[in-house]
């Protein structure tokens, strides 16, 4: 027996419990499906969100989940939605307990997987010292010994921003730098060395970065290293149903969205990091927000005639 809901919300992270918590608002039938596997797990703690900075990522998804139980319309079901297709009237899921469920709409927000360096002796440190976003982590690497590697233009941007946590940084291009005679000043007159050695290994303890390894033997001592870190899709779920993704600076195959969350598939939309348009839990939050109070919209639309889409 199928199961028949408004609303399928794929991924219980900031935007995907965000939009619930509005879908349940609005009494619209919502099943969140949720792997529990949100990349910023790996940090201690989420930095810069009002109301739960310095707090673990759990605390927060935690307080989610409780908030949508008390609203009868949402049920929340660990596991993954494996399969999709569009049908004539919506879109049907195959779960992982092997549940077939109907949608009239499915809300992407299953987030991306960050891709950092295959750099020996990173894996320990990931989401901690070794870190991709100087927002998220530079109050707690503030006045360190810092490094960013990087190259090209990203790697003067990643160096000048993160020397407004700290006045101790370097520049590691891992190779040679090949950057212009403008560029360097700049980095002179910030007071930041460029490193062209390619790097080999980080040593560290308990998530801290202690030494960055050369590939010649030589060591350099510093406490924190901001890395560039492409963001992948989790799941091909989206291509599945009709949803096609686009290439930019942040996501490699971000899932592609109009400015109404709307992506190819008139029936499915999209929020969050999936999208690579909000690559932090603030914006997530934000646009899981603003996706289902478009979709509420689009269900009043065949339910009362309710003009759509919205002006």
């Amino acid at each position: 027996m199928t199961e028949d809901w408004e609303c399928v919300v794929v991924g219980a992270g900031a935007a995907g419990l965000s939009a619930a918590l509005v879908l349940g608002r609005a009494r619209r039938r919502t099943l969140v499906v949720d792997a529990d596997d949100q990349s910023n797990r790996a940090a201690p703690a989420i930095g810069g969100l009002l109301g739960y900075d310095q707090r673990p990522p759990g605390e927060l998804y935690a307080a989610g989940r409780r908030e949508l139980a008390s609203y009868p319309t949402v049920e929340y079901r660990a596991g993954e939605v494996l399969d999709g297709s569009p049908v004539a009237d919506g879109l049907e899921l195959i779960l992982s307990g092997g549940q077939r469920v109907h949608a009239r709409r499915v809300l992407l927000a299953t987030g991306m997987r960050y891709c950092p360096p295959d750099l020996p002796g990173l894996g320990p440190l990931w989401g901690e010292s070794v870190f991709q976003c100087p927002f998220c982590h530079g109050w707690e690497m503030r006045d360190s010994r810092l490094a960013a590697m990087a190259s090209g233009e990203d790697a003067v941007h990643a160096a000048l921003m993160l020397r407004g946590w700290s006045g101790d940084v370097v520049l590691l291009t891992d190779g040679p730098a090949r950057l212009s005679a403008t560029q360097q000043q700049l980095l002179r007159n910030a007071g930041v060395p460029v490193d062209e050695r390619p790097v080999a290994e980080l040593i560290g303890r308990l998530g801290r970065l202690t030494e960055i390894v050369f590939a010649d033997g030589a060591r350099i001592q510093r406490d924190g290293l901001l890395v560039e870190a492409p963001l992948r899709q989790r799941s091909s779920l989206g291509e599945k149903l009709g949803a096609s993704c686009t290439s930019g600076s942040l996501g490699l195959d971000a899932t592609g969205v109009d400015a109404l969350f709307r992506t190819d598939q008139p029936n499915v939309f999209a929020a969050g990091d999936v999208c690579a348009q909000q690559p932090h839990v603030a914006g997530a939050m934000a646009a899981g927000s603003n996706a289902a109070m478009i979709i509420a919209q689009s269900l009043f639309a065949d339910e009362f005639g309710l003009p759509y889409p919205p002006d």
